[in-house]
C-alpha cells in the first residue's frame, strides 16, 4: 500500500514537473568554476537545501506564506549539476504561476547564492534575469566628502585674497618713490640756451635762475 502511493506520488511529481514546462525554471551551477579544488559535490543534501531556500523565497511572497520545501520539485537532475524545478500548490494540484516564483527568486536572489556560496554568473536561473548587486557604501561617508572639498575651497579663496592684498599694498608703497624720484631728476636737469648751462627754476622753493637776472636785479638788494 505504501508503495502504491510513493508511486502515485511520483508520478504526480513527474507529470508536474517536465523541462519546458510552463512554470518550470532550468538552473544551473558552475561549482567547479566558482570554488576550484573547495567545490563540492552536489548530492540530495544541496537539493534539499536548494528546495528549502526557494521555500524561504515563496514565503516571501504574499499570500504564499504556506509554501513548504515538499512543494518545490526537482526533475532532470544531471551530473554537470543542471536541473529544472516547479513550485506546487498541493491544495489544487497545480504549479505556481511563473510570474510569481521569478519575483520571489529575483527579491532573494543573493540570499540563494551566498547558501551555495556562488554568484549570479555561476548559479543560473535561465529564465530569471539576473539582478544588480546592492550598491556598497564608501568606506567615508559622503558628507564628509563634501565637507572638505568646501573647505578646501575656502582655504585657496582665502589664499588668494591675502596675495592680492599683498600685491595691492606694495604697489601703493611704490608708487609714491617713483613719483619723488622722477621729481628730483626733473629738478636736477641743467638746461643749456644759447651755449650757455642754466639752472632750472626751483618750484618749490620759488628759486630764480641767475641766467635770466639783469644787472639791476643782481645788485639791488633785497
Amino acid at each position: 500500500m505504501l508503495w502504491l502511493l510513493f508511486f502515485l506520488v511520483t508520478a504526480i511529481h513527474a507529470e508536474l514537473c517536465q523541462p519546458d514546462g510552463e512554470n518550470a525554471f532550468k538552473v544551473r551551477l558552475s561549482i567547479r568554476t566558482a570554488l576550484g579544488d573547495k567545490a563540492y559535490a552536489w548530492d540530495t543534501n544541496e537539493e534539499y537545501l536548494f528546495k528549502a531556500m526557494v521555500a524561504f523565497s515563496m514565503r516571501k511572497v504574499p499570500n504564499r506564506e504556506t509554501t513548504e520545501i515538499s512543494h518545490v520539485l526537482l526533475c532532470n537532475v544531471t551530473q554537470r549539476v543542471s536541473f529544472w524545478f516547479v513550485v506546487t500548490d498541493p491544495s489544487k494540484n497545480h504549479t505556481l504561476p511563473a510570474v510569481e516564483i521569478q519575483s520571489a527568486i529575483r527579491m532573494n536572489r543573493n540570499r540563494i547564492n551566498n547558501a551555495f556560496f556562488l554568484n549570479d554568473q555561476t548559479l543560473e536561473f535561465l529564465r530569471i534575469p539576473s539582478t544588480l548587486a546592492p550598491p556598497t557604501d564608501p568606506p567615508v561617508p559622503i558628507w564628509i566628502i563634501i565637507f572638505g572639498v568646501i573647505f578646501c575651497i575656502v582655504i585657496v579663496a582665502t589664499m588668494l585674497l591675502i596675495l592680492s592684498g599683498i600685491q595691492q599694498h606694495r604697489r601703493k608703497n611704490e608708487g609714491p618713490s617713483e613719483m619723488e624720484d622722477t621729481e628730483d631728476k626733473c629738478e636736477n636737469t641743467i638746461t643749456i640756451e644759447n651755449g650757455i648751462p642754466c639752472d632750472p627754476l626751483d618750484m618749490k622753493g620759488g628759486h630764480i635762475n641767475d641766467a635770466f637776472m639783469t644787472e639791476d636785479e643782481r645788485l639791488t638788494p633785497l
